[in-house]
């Protein structure tokens, strides 16, 4: 098995396992993948690109939740 990888999420550091799809990622951290919007080392990711990013070691997640209402 692969060493953990380190990235930041949100100003706070979190270990996985490398190779890891940016979906699955948000779904260990407790998000809706569907629900958010993520910023992915300083770029807005299209969620068309999600399914194809792996996240790598030292990358900066920001992940925004979409709140619905009026």
């Amino acid at each position: 098995m692969s060493d953990p990888i380190t990235l930041q999420v949100n100003g706070e550091t979190h270990n996985c396992l490398p190779q890891v799809l940016l979906p699955d990622l948000l779904r260990q951290l407790g998000f809706n993948p569907r629900l958010v919007a993520v910023e992915y080392n300083g770029e807005i990711l299209h969620r068309q690109f999600w399914e194809q990013t792996k996240v790598q070691s030292g990358d900066r997640l920001e992940v925004v939740t979409i709140v619905g209402g009026g």
